[in-house]
């Protein structure tokens, strides 16, 4: 059997990090309402965006044109970006986060990234990574040693501090590389928030952009009356850098959301777990204490005895 001194220091290391997971569990639980209040202020205008986006290059009928257009950017070539080619390597935007104790969060992406690489090298196709967050880079880069696969990029300040500019950097990155012909295909690789308990991990594609329209929208197409200034085209060159960027703050929130919501779960798991082993501690604590006790008195009886 331990020692009282033994079972007391280790009671109170538990306390001591319990305090910990309880802390960290507040601020948790804190940051997670906020996110989740964007993330479902954000769907309703990422929804709209792809709805609107793709009933214009619809109304286009397939006829992109530049002309008359400056093109500053890869991510202003739109044409480009709409180009469906043979695909010969793929591109990944993987959504980790830079802080662990976010539970299985990590763990889930990491996993789904490391499965989507086996099936496209299994069909000879390259995978290409641009990773955030560190927990990611550090995760996937011994894994992805022995396979078709590399990371290009990686972000870090982004998981941190998720804005409309840390997604168009990102997106100008992978319109770059799109138009230069060294990815064939894009897609996010992210987390759906559906609640404090859960979430799920999803896959979105963002190049190159479908103007396919979905058959349930039940919106039409664009009005024939209306009319675009300076011209459809140009409407489409600004949307499009627009449009791309969105999928990628979405992607951040969801992602945002979803770690917060796992890290206060998990940190609300160890704060009673804590409270388990510590009331467990306790009773080893007292019977250790009424040992010693008892074995304290027999002696004291048998040198009485003794001494008789």
């Amino acid at each position: 059997m331990a020692n009282l001194k033994d079972i007391k220091t280790r009671i109170l290391s538990v306390q001591n990090t319990k305090k910990i997971t309880r802390a960290m569990k507040m601020v948790a639980a804190a940051k997670v309402k906020r996110a989740e209040t964007t993330v479902k202020y954000a769907r309703p205008f990422a929804e709209e965006l792809m709805v609107i986006f793709r009933r214009m290059l619809s109304a286009v009928n397939g006829e992109y044109s530049l002309e008359n257009l400056h093109v500053k950017k890869a991510i202003d070539n739109y044409a480009v970006l709409l180009e469906k080619r043979e695909i010969k390597s793929v591109g990944l935007v993987v959504m980790t986060s830079n802080k662990g104790l976010a539970g299985a969060y990590n763990a889930n992406i990491i996993r789904r990234t490391l499965s989507m690489v086996d099936e496209y090298n299994e069909k000879g196709i390259a995978v290409k990574l641009f990773v955030v967050g560190q927990k990611g880079i550090s995760g996937l880069k011994r894994k992805i040693a022995n396979k078709n696969c590399e990371i290009l990029k990686t972000y870090l300040s982004v998981a941190n501090n998720v804005t409309s500019t840390g997604a168009l950097l990102i997106a100008e990155d992978l319109a770059d590389y799109f138009v230069d012909n060294k990815i064939d295909k894009i897609e996010v690789l992210t987390t759906r928030f559906k609640n404090m308990m859960s979430y799920s991990v999803q896959n979105w594609e963002v190049l190159p952009l479908s103007p396919e329209i979905e058959e349930n929208d039940g919106k039409g197409g664009i009005d024939p009356l209306m009319l675009f200034e300076p011209n459809v085209h140009g409407i489409l060159q600004s949307l499009v850098p627009m449009f791309i960027t969105n999928i990628i703050y979405q992607a951040l929130l969801e992602a945002q959301a979803s770690e917060l919501a796992s890290r206060m779960t998990a940190m609300s798991a160890a704060s009673n777990n804590a409270e388990e082993m510590i009331r467990l501690l306790s009773i080893d604590y007292n019977k250790a204490r009424q040992w010693a006790i008892t074995q304290e008195l027999v002696e004291i009886v048998s040198g009485a005895n003794a001494l008789k």
